[in-house]
């Protein structure tokens, strides 16, 4: 069974989700104490984490950042804040979906299914995949050259193992989203702008920065 934390300091919405989730399949589990966050997060390790922003002692935002230096676990934000600025800096900070308060919980359900499963796909393929210029580790999320080894984030290696798949065709931005996120409809489409930008550096750090070429209009192509 699939174990979900939740961080979230609503007592009345916390019990909620853990109710529901344990109701739908999932084993909920929630955190009462928020001192030392992020290491008892990394201690209970759960296959994906409800985080919201507004948290004693440390604040969503950093805990995401944080996270993201040590674990690639799933990441959904759920919080009030309705502003774009506070949703790209979840996504840049590593965050894989943003919802905002009030929530369909149908949606939030799908969404966390829809997350485990891309998941566990990708968890399942270990083996390295070799292109004409670069090296994608699928079981550690890196790029590799010669000597040189770079880290993704999971939209990073999101995006380019679906251009790899892809390679020599354009592939359009709405593609891309519905590759990460399921529905453009949930995703700010200068995020997927963001995430490239990140891609491109990290492709350039091992001399391949124009790997990556724009097509105006119709989307993105790995050359």
């Amino acid at each position: 069974m699939q174990k979900i934390l939740i961080v979230e300091d609503d007592e009345k919405l916390r019990n909620e989700l853990e109710i529901f989730l344990n109701n739908n399949g999932y084993e909920a589990q929630t955190l009462k104490d928020f001192k030392n966050t992020i290491n008892k997060i990394i201690e209970i390790n759960p296959d994906l984490l409800l985080l919201d922003i507004n948290l004693p002692e440390a604040d969503g935002e950093y805990i995401c950042k944080e996270l993201r230096k040590k674990s690639e676990m799933p990441i959904i934000i759920v919080t009030s804040r309705d502003n774009e600025i506070d949703e790209l800096l979840c996504i840049n900070y590593g965050a894989d979906h943003y919802i905002t308060k009030p929530f369909n919980i149908q949606i939030l359900l799908a969404k966390i299914g829809s997350l485990l499963r891309r998941t566990n796909t990708i968890g399942e393929t270990n083996q390295k995949i070799e292109t004409k210029d670069f090296i994608l580790n699928t079981s550690k999320s890196t790029i590799e050259k010669d000597d040189k080894i770079v880290e993704l984030t999971k939209n990073e290696y999101k995006i380019l193992y679906f251009l790899i798949q892809n390679r020599e065709k354009i592939v359009s931005r709405y593609d891309i989203m519905e590759c990460l996120w399921d529905s453009e409809s949930f995703i700010d489409d200068n995020t997927l702008t963001v995430n490239i930008t990140r891609l491109r550096n990290k492709l350039g750090e091992l001399g391949l920065k124009d790997l990556i070429e724009t097509r105006r209009g119709q989307g993105y192509i790995l050359v």
